[in-house]
């Protein structure tokens, strides 16, 4: 390396500014350290610099065990919260978080960090994501409400019609009826990704899909509102329609559209946040956390993003991973990227 990158990364070290293109060695210590450690900073001239783990243990230093350079405890944490989400998600009845504990092996205050740090909820909050999702399904299905309730684990209704916004975003008789009793008006149209369709409610757009062959997005559509009546009107959706087209062809500003969003509490939070990021910036999704304010629900923003039904309005296009890569899209990370280089090419 040379002086002067060093010198950068000292700063960095310093700084506790995390990289992955580094490591820096003490050599009083005898450890190797990811830069961004919390350990105290040692002097300059104690400090060496290596690029990866295994140049660092070569020249006899050990992995510290604080910031885990290596990502060995992290590996291991990962599987322990795996297994205890799997065990959660088969086990009908909520499991204690001591016997959680004693499964994992750990005590009852480093499994439930350990999950926290994971997962971004505690392990009662997984399991009510569990049962959640569970009932929503049960009462896709068609079964009576009571039955789903007390098939998807919770004790009685009253439990669920309390937290009805936190489990369903809706009352379990909406999300029962499926779009039952509702009208979902449609429009297709060609966009520079190949068809695009919008649906409408009387309340607003609930879905916004492109890409894909007409029957695959008219799929999607009827997936998630399975007993609507469907009918094509191009004209109630006109305006809708163009204002669509022009954010394709020129998205300067937020689409601004009348939606009828369904979800959760927090995926309603999560997709009000997302139409904070201004065209041609991006996010990653631990900023999306804290956006929301749980710095923690990485993963339960993510799932926020892939299940987001109206893309662009809701411009989940405009997160990436905390190395900047664009990760996964659910119209294709080609779209993606050609949606962030048309915002950013207007924005300079």
């Amino acid at each position: 390396m040379s002086t002067t990158h060093e010198e950068a990364l000292w700063q960095r070290v310093l700084a506790r500014e995390a990289t992955d293109d580094a490591l820096y060695a003490v050599t009083t210590m005898g450890v190797y350290c990811r830069i961004g450690c919390p350990s105290p900073p040692p002097l300059r001239k104690n400090v060496r610099f290596f690029p990866d783990p295994t140049s660092a243990e070569q020249a006899g230093f050990r992995a510290c065990k604080r910031c885990d350079p290596k990502g060995d405890r992290a590996r291991l944490a990962q599987e322990v919260v795996r297994d205890a989400c799997a065990f959660i998600a088969e086990t009908e009845a909520m499991p204690s978080l001591d016997t959680l504990a004693k499964r994992a092996g750990y005590s009852r205050f480093h499994f439930l960090r350990m999950f926290r740090d994971h997962t971004g909820v505690t392990p009662r909050s997984y399991a009510e994501g569990v049962r959640a999702r569970r009932l929503q399904a049960s009462l896709a299905g068609g079964a009576r409400v009571v039955d789903a309730v007390l098939d998807s684990g919770f004790g009685s209704e009253s439990r669920v019609y309390e937290k009805t916004g936190t489990l369903l975003g809706m009352t379990p008789g909406a999300a029962r009826r499926g779009g039952d009793g509702e009208i979902i008006r449609t429009a297709f149209a060609d966009c520079p990704f190949g068809r695009l369709l919008v649906g409408a409610t009387d309340k607003g757009v609930c879905f916004l899909g492109f890409a894909e062959p007409d029957d695959a997005l008219m799929g999607d559509l009827r997936q998630r509102f399975p007993k609507a009546t469907v009918i094509q009107d191009d004209a109630a959706l006109a305006s809708s329609m163009a204002a669509v087209l022009d954010f394709l062809r020129e998205p300067k500003q937020a689409l601004e559209l009348p939606l009828d969003l369904r979800g959760t509490a927090f995926q309603q939070r999560g997709w009000r946040t997302l139409c904070q990021i201004p065209p041609g910036q991006t996010r990653t999704y631990a900023q999306l956390a804290e956006m929301v304010g749980n710095p923690r629900a990485i993963r339960a923003v993510a799932r926020g993003c892939a299940t987001n039904p109206v893309s662009l309005a809701v411009p989940c296009h405009r997160v990436v991973g905390s190395d900047g890569n664009l990760t996964g899209y659910r119209w294709g990370v080609p779209r993606k990227k050609a949606l962030l280089a048309g915002e950013r090419a207007l924005a300079d």
